[in-house]
């Protein structure tokens, strides 16, 4: 085979093996959230690296980076970053109460509906939706609407 074609034959296959790594980049950041109530954060991807932080908190929203071989390096509300393993995480269903001091939920998308509760930060709630800056929230039963700059775990990663 002359050279010319083996060349060509080689760049092809690096196109075709390279192109489901750049969709997979693609996706990333993405949120997720923790599906065990206890996981591992790692300093590598795989189970033979140290464990960097445990996590006893089930729905935790934790940012996706990227992901290698089943394995996805993220970052939690605090900054902290490692590989977690992506059996033990789920899409984004939750969102974190953060900031300093409480922060109000509302009957309604806006500060001028009436005050159902104060959540304190580090409160876990199932998210519902965002809009105009307000995102339904629901924490254990009590459905109520938070600024969405008070949350991680929502809107664009």
């Amino acid at each position: 085979m002359p050279l010319k074609y083996a060349l060509a034959l080689f760049s092809a296959l690096v196109l075709l093996i390279a192109a489901p790594a750049r969709a997979e980049d693609a996706a990333y950041p993405a949120w997720r959230a923790l599906r065990d109530p206890l996981v591992n954060m790692r300093n590598g991807p795989g189970e033979d690296y140290a464990i960097r932080f445990v996590y006893h908190r089930q729905f935790l929203p934790v940012k996706v980076l990227r992901a290698y071989q089943g394995w996805y390096f993220v970052e939690d509300s605090d900054g902290a970053r490692g590989w977690m393993m992506g059996r033990f995480l789920t899409k984004p269903v939750s969102a974190l109460v953060r900031g300093k001091g409480p922060v109000e939920m509302h009957a309604g998308p806006g500060a001028n509906t009436p005050l159902l509760w104060r959540l304190a930060p580090g409160v876990i709630g199932r998210q519902m939706g965002c809009k105009d800056g307000w995102c339904q929230l629901d924490v254990d039963r009590h459905i109520g609407f938070v600024p969405q700059d008070r949350l991680w775990g929502v809107g664009k990663p």
